[in-house]
């Protein structure tokens, strides 16, 4: 990793109010809402205007889409007051294109498998402003499972991305000794559940100050 970025943290599927309550006070740097229907951390259509209204600006609202047509992701995008925009579908460059028109940041999702070819996320090199590198399986990412993290030396473009795919609070052993300086941010999501969309919070917490205890 490159001295100088410190990496982000970004929680992902959270639904449950209180919960992410508690999670707000961690300062996380995203959290992701999962806008694909068939995950079992559903959001629903849009944010809850409760759930919009407590967290703060310096969080940044990330939702999860799966091949949503692009006028319903601009409108929800809209309603439930976004940041960023995390495609996990087959959405092609020219897909990513039309949002950045619309200023509206991209987070492009690619499922890592021992087989996969970087040279896939070429294409999207100028329509994104990040990539997101998640574990081959059945389900459009919430899997659970990890890949090989020596993959990662295969990837030799310019645009930062997100590690994802079935990270647990004892990964953060291995984290510390990741070195490629494109690691943005670290992505958790089931690896740190009780339950589909309720995280453990002193599990995060502690997390969370080690990730940030690498960079200081």
């Amino acid at each position: 990793m490159e001295d100088l970025m410190a990496l982000k943290i970004k929680v992902c599927g959270m639904r449950n109010p209180d919960n992410i309550g508690e999670l707000i006070k961690l300062n996380p740097d995203y959290i992701g809402f999962i806008f694909h229907p068939l995950s079992k951390r559903y959001i629903g259509a849009n944010i809850p205007s409760e759930i919009q209204a407590a967290i703060p600006k310096a969080i940044q609202k990330v939702g999860v889409f799966v091949d949503e047509p692009l006028e319903s992701l601009i409108r929800r995008f809209r309603i439930s007051r976004l940041d960023l925009v995390q495609l996990h579908g087959s959405e092609l460059p020219e897909y990513c294109q039309k949002l950045k028109d619309l200023h509206i940041p991209v987070i492009k999702a690619f499922s890592i498998s021992p087989e996969f070819d970087f040279g896939i996320a070429l294409p999207y090199e100028n329509s994104c402003d990040y990539y997101l590198f998640d574990t081959a399986g059945i389900l459009r990412g919430g899997n659970g499972l990890k890949f090989d993290w020596e993959k990662l030396n295969q990837y030799r473009g310019n645009k930062p991305f997100f590690l994802s795919g079935g990270i647990q609070p004892a990964d953060i052993i291995n984290i510390k000794y990741l070195d490629h300086n494109r690691l943005y941010a670290i992505d958790v999501n089931s690896g740190f559940e009780t339950e589909p969309g309720v995280k453990d919070i002193s599990h995060l917490e502690s997390f969370i100050k080690d990730l940030r205890n690498i960079n200081s």
